[in-house]
């Protein structure tokens, strides 16, 4: 089982690529540049093989047994802790962002939640396309193109969320629903492209 043993920890360092992702954007003051900058993350995770549930669960339409299930949940589980603990450090650290990330978090907790599952959902197809396009083509092409896509349109990624409200230090119920409706919008775009090639019986994913 030392897949289960790499799955938390490989999903704690992309949780921590993520918030670095995260921080940058927060930092920069062209929004186009920090979508641009915000890509380290998923580079980093694709180049490492780093356990990120966003980039996996598209996937688990063509594996999902045992093995392949609990890496994307226990990934998730390692998401959040690696979220966890850099939110706090970098909010230590930076605290002039902690007020960045305060203020985006309240506006996102202004969202109805069919538009903060939509949001996921669209982030969610781009992060399948992403990681399928880095996979299949040998190309971070759809990375550089995928992540600013998702940032610039106002899509909700769920990992990265979790860092922005561990940084805010905004743990509430409704911060609690908010990210467990953006996981359902990820999860479910992230699994849209291949159901909907599988109706095709087209085998591309």
């Amino acid at each position: 089982m030392s897949y289960v043993r790499a799955a938390v920890p490989d999903g704690i360092l992309a949780g921590v690529m993520v918030s670095i992702g995260g921080a940058v954007l927060l930092s920069a003051d062209n929004r186009y540049m920090g979508a641009v900058l915000f890509c380290i993350a998923l580079l980093s995770i694709c180049w490492f093989g780093f356990n990120l549930y966003t980039g996996k669960v598209g996937f688990l339409w063509r594996a999902h047994g045992r093995e392949d299930l609990s890496m994307a949940f226990l990934g998730l589980l390692g998401n959040f802790l690696g979220t966890l603990l850099t939110g706090i450090l970098i909010a230590a650290a930076l605290p002039q962002l902690r007020e960045a990330a305060l203020a985006a978090c309240e506006k996102r907790l202004t969202q109805l939640p069919v538009q903060t599952l939509l949001r996921g959902f669209f982030c969610g197809v781009l992060m399948y396309t992403a990681v399928w396009v880095y996979r299949e083509k040998k190309t971070v092409t759809g990375i550089l193109f995928c992540i600013p896509v998702f940032i610039l349109a106002g899509f909700e990624h769920s990992v990265a969320d979790m860092f922005y409200f561990a940084l805010a230090g905004h743990f509430t119920p409704r911060a609690a629903v908010f990210i467990l409706l953006v996981v359902l919008g990820n999860s479910l775009g992230g699994l849209f492209i291949p159901a909907v090639q599988s109706l095709k019986g087209e085998s591309k994913t």
